[in-house]
């Protein structure tokens, strides 16, 4: 009689956890949410990209949970052991230092390796600078263009300042306070120091700033006032204008005199096509031409 083997049992695989994407205050803790520190307080696991910052806010909500830092300077181990944390059927909550994470500030890596492992991904909405700044500005927000921290300098910044100038829509900077005199002054060159913005310094907190005016009067006004805080600043936009039609011998020189001074025919094509008003393709076809 053969020997009785037990059937295989197929392993079963722990269901996989949710990562939590949690907005936290900018500053007055009476913004977090209900549902925030609800999940901070039953999460088992808290990613964060300052764990001091953090532990604040979690001893405020007497909320236990493990801290492990998630930053902008986290090497892959780093990102994998918190996906790990999603696989074996833990919950993680996700916060930057404040306001919404994956917004200019880290997250959006941890995102999508969270949803190609196949864990689920819940955002739990609160406060965000770029919001806040728009609501109280009095600058048009039904449309705009969020750039963020600019490069602090190089051909990328110059680049984002000439797109800036050229946008129709509103647009939205963060800056840090020790550079915010340099980003004016760029602005006032890239567009006119007469455009419209605000500077929002320390949104929600104690001393809360919002100042309006030419960029020329906030250049006045930083001039005499150390700056303090992270500001956000809104910038007005030039309103929608029609584009006018083209002058082919403008552009064609234009593109001569790119090429001659040593840009590569992408760059000159993308400059001809932005100075111009030329479409990509027809500034593309007319450098080829001349190349």
């Amino acid at each position: 009689m053969p020997a009785f083997s037990p059937p295989v049992r197929p392993s079963v695989r722990p269901p996989v956890g949710t990562l939590f994407v949690v907005a936290t205050p900018l500053g007055n803790l009476e913004d977090l949410t209900a549902r925030a520190a609800r999940v901070l307080r039953e999460v088992p696991v808290v990613a964060a990209e300052d764990t001091r910052r953090a532990r604040k806010l979690l001893n405020h909500l007497e909320a236990r949970p493990r801290l492990v830092s998630y930053h902008a300077h986290s090497d892959e181990g780093r990102l994998e052991s918190v996906v790990a944390h999603i696989l074996n059927g833990e919950d993680v909550a996700l916060v930057s230092d404040a306001g919404t994470p994956a917004v200019s500030d880290p997250g959006a890596a941890l995102v999508q390796a969270v949803r190609d492992a196949g864990g689920t991904v819940v955002p739990v909405a609160g406060p965000s600078a770029v919001a806040a700044a728009l609501s109280a500005s009095g600058i048009a927000g039904d449309r705009f263009l969020f750039l963020g921290f600019l490069p602090r300098k190089g051909p990328e910044r110059a680049r984002l300042l000439r797109q800036a100038a050229s946008s129709e829509w509103t647009i939205v900077f963060y800056e840090a306070p020790h550079r915010l005199r340099e980003l004016l002054d760029d602005l006032a060159e890239a567009m006119g120091a007469g455009r419209r913005a605000m500077v929002g310094r320390e949104l929600t907190k104690l001393h809360e700033e919002l100042r309006v005016g030419p960029i020329q009067e906030l250049q006045e006004h930083w001039s005499q006032t150390e700056p303090r805080g992270e500001c956000t600043v809104v910038v007005e936009g030039t309103g929608y204008v029609a584009a006018a039609p083209a002058d082919p011998d403008e552009a064609r020189r234009l593109a001569r005199e790119l090429l001659e001074s040593g840009r590569s025919r992408r760059e000159a094509a993308r400059d001809v096509a932005e100075r111009t008003g030329l479409s990509r393709n027809e500034a593309y076809k007319l450098v080829m031409e001349l190349a």
